[in-house]
């Protein structure tokens, strides 16, 4: 349950670019997208910062042993990374560009927010257990308040979605639906 939005509260998008929003997932891409949309305009609306991430390939980023591989990332059409059309940025909205899971670790996203004087991230995007996740545990260990928006998040496997939602988000935040951040949000 939102007990309150902060004055000085962000919205934070993760990773919904044109060739991850096209992947399967366990909810229908087109409302997840709805749903960051209304929140973008509600964060506009109310003059609060908002935070494009996306994510660049990572396959050489990485040599540590692993059992379970991503998914190739070869031959992506050229605007695989631009963000999908339905969120509508600004010039003025915070780009964050990242190579791991969070969006805290080596982005310069936690003094953005800083110079700011955000409290509180509002956290939406894909995947759930992945992106969202962990951008949201780097923000708990930064002493950020952070509310999840439930209807505007997906995961590519349903049970890793909600499994994030039962363990993990209610220990390190609120969980509230868009209508709800919305009606807090004003």
């Amino acid at each position: 349950m939102i007990t309150t939005i902060d004055q000085n509260a962000a919205l934070v998008l993760i990773d919904l670019q044109k060739y991850i929003v096209q992947l399967q997932c366990a909810h229908p891409m087109d409302g997840i997208l709805q749903k960051s949309a209304q929140l973008v305009e509600a964060f506009r609306k109310a003059g609060k910062p908002i935070v494009i991430v996306h994510v660049e390939p990572i396959s050489g980023s990485f040599k540590t042993r692993r059992d379970a591989k991503g998914p190739a990332m070869t031959e992506l059409p050229a605007d695989w990374n631009e963000i999908a059309p339905e969120i509508k940025t600004e010039p003025t909205d915070i780009f964050i560009t990242k190579k791991t899971w969070g969006a805290f670790y080596n982005t310069g996203l936690h003094e953005e927010l800083q110079k700011r004087g955000v409290t509180q991230i509002v956290l939406a995007g894909v995947a759930t257990s992945i992106g969202v996740e962990g951008t949201a545990r780097s923000a708990n260990d930064y002493a950020y308040n952070i509310t999840f928006a439930s209807d505007a998040m997906t995961d590519m496997f349903a049970e890793a979605h909600d499994h994030s939602f039962k363990y993990i988000f209610p220990r390190i935040g609120e969980v509230g639906t868009t209508a709800e951040i919305i009606e807090k949000l004003g």
